[in-house]
């Protein structure tokens, strides 16, 4: 069994955040997205720092919502492409994103 962990770090003061002691945080400014990993202190810092600017700016509303994901042209069936590739001696999880080689080489079994 291999069992990964994975361990989040404050980028400001590199101290680990425990679970529900911070996160992600995303911002923009002058066109560009940000997105760093604070622990509650510095996300209060930050939201502190901004709150003047904030409080006299004008909102132009929520992020829109993301566009809908589609699946890309022939990616076939999930199922069947997770079956054919175990059945073939691929690698495979029976959850999660199936690598862009197996399922070419599903296509490619396929013609």
């Amino acid at each position: 069994m291999k069992r990964i962990t994975t361990e989040l770090v404050d980028d400001l003061d590199s101290t680990v955040i425990g679970p529900g002691e911070g996160g992600t945080v995303t911002f923009a400014l002058d066109g560009a997205s940000y997105e760093i990993d604070l622990g509650r202190a510095n996300q209060q810092a930050l939201r502190d720092a901004l709150a003047p600017f904030i409080a006299r700016a004008r909102s132009t509303g929520r992020r829109s919502a993301a566009a809908p994901r589609t699946r890309s042209a022939g990616s076939g069936d999930t199922a069947a492409v997770r079956a054919w590739a175990q059945q073939n001696g691929y690698t495979v999880g029976d959850r999660g994103r199936i690598p862009a080689d197996v399922r070419e080489a599903y296509a490619a079994a396929q013609r």
